[in-house]
């Protein structure tokens, strides 16, 4: 139980402190206020990509620490399954904006739970 509460503490950062300058370049809004032009039309994608990386890497990062830092092909399909999602969800609430910040916590929550139980159990 403490690996899950460790995981959703390093989620808590990674999603409220680390995101700097990602939690307004992942938003379309912002690149069409700062950089209108045509050439940076789907630079926020390129910021949900990093944002969603950051945040599956620092989630997964305690049982990679149990794991001696050795990268199994089950722990790689649910890492980069976790990336989709998270860059997903991010992009329902920050860009489509079809979820608010609740259900977008709620579905993160979700998956570290989902993915705490399939490599800790």
């Amino acid at each position: 139980m403490g690996v899950l509460l460790i995981m959703i503490f390093l989620h808590i950062v990674d999603d409220y402190y680390l995101q700097g300058i990602l939690a307004n370049m992942k938003q379309k809004d912002w690149w069409n206020k700062n950089s209108p032009q045509l050439l940076y039309r789907y630079d926020y994608l390129w910021a949900l990509i990093m944002h969603s990386f950051s945040w599956t890497f620092m989630t997964m990062l305690p049982i990679m620490y149990l794991n001696n830092f050795e990268v199994s092909h089950v722990f790689m399909t649910i890492f980069i399954f976790n990336t989709i999602i998270h860059g997903f969800t991010d992009n329902l609430k920050a860009n489509t904006k079809q979820i608010n910040l609740i259900q977008d916590q709620i579905i993160h929550i979700i998956q570290i739970i989902i993915t705490w139980w399939l490599l800790f159990y």
